[in-house]
């Protein structure tokens, strides 16, 4: 199993739950880009495309904010790669110009499994929005209430709830193969921390 770890626009940095993910997972690779800050949708899906399809084992996807949107946009042979998404606090590319060239946002059902967690008061993306993207996509919805936008300033650095949800779509072996190391009383479960709908 991989684990593709896929930041938003300006990256995710030091502290961020995907940072911390990416080090402790020793079966975990991190997406690049090559512009952060003017994020261009053919560039970003591209990179994305490529570095699932240069995997040899089942890959998940583990997404955030802008990253949720590259990884939908993603052509047909990469996405058959996935075995499972976790999509976490989407971006909403039509409020912001500098995103816009991500929009429109595809509404098709993704071709995998998938959980889509949004907060009840992220800056970045209404939850109604949230909750429609989850539905077109068929993905599961986690609800967080006033979670922000699920990041440092937030206050999610390890975040154990996505521990819980990554372990839900790719199965506790793997996590264990790959060294997460966080204890048992840090995985909640997610009834602990939000509401868990199937879109």
């Amino acid at each position: 199993m991989r684990f593709i770890i896929v930041p938003g626009w300006r990256d995710s940095g030091p502290g961020h739950w995907q940072s911390l993910w990416a080090e402790r997972l020793s079966n975990a690779v991190r997406v690049r880009q090559d512009d952060w800050i003017t994020p261009s949708r053919k560039a970003w899906v591209a990179s994305l495309a490529n570095t699932i399809l240069l995997q040899n084992e089942p890959v998940v996807v583990v997404a955030h904010s802008l990253g949720c949107i590259a990884t939908t946009h993603l052509p047909p042979e990469a996405a058959g790669r996935i075995q499972g998404a976790l999509l976490v606090a989407p971006a909403d590319p039509e409020r912001r110009a500098v995103l816009s060239d991500f929009a429109p946002v595809p509404y098709q059902k993704l071709p995998y499994r998938s959980v889509l967690v949004a907060s009840s008061n992220d800056p970045f993306c209404p939850v109604r929005l949230a909750g429609a993207y989850a539905r077109a996509w068929g993905s599961e919805f986690v609800r967080l209430q006033d979670a922000g936008h699920i990041n440092v300033e937030s206050g999610h650095g390890e975040w154990p709830l996505g521990i819980a949800l990554l372990q839900s779509l790719a199965g506790d072996a793997s996590l264990t193969a790959g060294r997460l190391d966080f204890s048992s009383s840090q995985t909640s479960s997610s009834s602990s921390f939000g509401s868990l709908e199937t879109a």
